[in-house]
């Protein structure tokens, strides 16, 4: 008994509720104290140490710069916000470029003024006699030499044309306007390509700026353009752009194929025989056509100023392009078309010229050719391909279908009347 009573006052000790009281708050009290001076204290002290710093690092402009990546650009500049791809974009590096590239290109651009002859034939019958009125049109040119060598295209100088209603007569007269000049200086026409759009023309002058070519082989979509001329007659306009493509083919009003450069860059009447440039301001085309229509906008072609070398020299040396020549003309044959004829799928001999590479070969009208120098060929334009590759004099290897039985013939091209 008196160990069980020892042991309920031990009990009634421990559960007084004014001692569980006191040890509670005690308790808190400890931890209140322990908090403040471990975590509390540090944590506004680095506060304080912080706010101070960052005081100091506005006050310098070049910590400043560094923290919030400020652009000191004098340029104009456009801010945009970091999304994880760009952080700020300078447009003062794209107008350099644009500045640079105008400045060394368009000293040597040339407006154009062609005059020609339009005889009406519809309103000479009402008259009873001829009808005829002066027209003018304008173009660029690109100055290729600084003894007055100028590149174009030949739709610009090139202008004669009839129908029923009017006939136009060759270009009576070719005047060129220099770069901040005013002064008309007469052209003559050195030689023309209907075939590539290209023309050489040239003034008797001296001491001109010679354009600058680039590699048009190497440029990349994307890439910067500007287009150089004098669109609806107003002298020296550029219009900046992009690459848009490179290697398109385009095929004109008049049925003929090119391979061109795609701009987005403004291209418009009078800017044809223009520079396209690069950022270099070099030269990586001639603005040739461009499409228009309901839906369209900014499609702009350019012939690769690679594929106009040779053509320009041998302009400047024989007036034309000397190309090898066949002598034949032909029919695209397609699988029905073929079947349909008890033929095989080809190019269809329609006819061959007198005295032509193609005669002294042996071809014959009814052939129907299967083959270019190894290359199986369905179409005319692969077998011209195929056959512009070569030199005149040169051979090239042909295999025909000659009522069904396959014939291999050697042609020694000649040159084009």
């Amino acid at each position: 008994m008196e160990e069980k009573e020892e042991k309920n006052q031990n009990f009634k000790t421990v559960q007084n509720p004014n001692t569980y009281k006191t040890m509670y708050q005690n308790n808190m009290t400890t931890k209140k104290v322990g908090f403040g001076k471990t975590i509390l204290l540090p944590f506004f002290s680095g506060v304080v140490g912080s706010a101070l710093v960052l005081g100091t690092c506005f006050g310098i402009p070049s910590i400043r710069s560094q923290l919030f990546k400020t652009n000191t650009s004098t340029g104009t500049t456009t801010n945009i916000q970091n999304t994880g791809y760009v952080t700020q974009t300078s447009l003062s590096n794209y107008s350099d470029t644009s500045v640079y590239a105008a400045n060394k290109i368009l000293p040597s651009i040339v407006g154009i003024t062609v005059e020609y002859n339009v005889n009406n034939s519809f309103l000479s019958v009402f008259n009873r006699q001829p009808q005829t009125s002066t027209a003018e049109a304008t173009g660029s040119g690109i100055i290729i030499s600084e003894d007055g060598y100028i590149l174009t295209n030949n739709h610009i100088v090139a202008t004669s044309s009839s129908d029923s209603y009017y006939e136009v007569s060759e270009a009576t007269k070719v005047t060129v306007t220099l770069f901040n000049d005013e002064t008309e200086y007469e052209a003559k026409i050195i030689g023309t390509d209907e075939q590539t759009d290209l023309a050489v023309i040239k003034i008797e002058k001296t001491g001109l700026s010679k354009a600058e070519f680039a590699d048009s082989d190497n440029i990349k979509v994307g890439e910067f353009a500007m287009a150089v001329g004098n669109p609806l007659g107003m002298q020296s306009s550029i219009t900046c752009g992009v690459i848009s493509a490179i290697n398109r083919e385009v095929t004109d009003s008049d049925g003929k194929k090119f391979t061109l450069i795609q701009t987005d860059a403004a291209i418009n009447s009078g800017n044809s025989g223009g520079a396209l440039v690069n950022g270099e301001g070099k030269v990586i085309g001639i603005n040739t056509l461009k499409l228009s229509g309901t839906g369209i906008e900014g499609m702009g072609f350019a012939i690769p100023i690679n594929s106009t070398t040779d053509i320009t020299s041998q302009l400047i040396q024989y007036s034309k392009v000397k190309r090898p020549y066949v002598g034949i003309s032909g029919m695209d044959l397609t699988e029905n078309l073929a079947k349909a004829n008890n033929l095989v799928v080809g190019i269809y001999i329609k006819s061959i010229d007198d005295f032509s590479a193609a005669e002294k070969a042996g071809l014959k009208v009814g052939d129907v050719i299967i083959e270019a120098d190894g290359k199986k060929v369905t179409k005319m334009d692969e077998l011209n391909a195929i056959k512009n590759a070569h030199q005149i004099g040169e051979e090239m290897k042909i295999k025909v279908n000659r009522n069904g039985q396959e014939k291999e013939l050697t042609i020694v091209l000649g040159e084009q009347p």
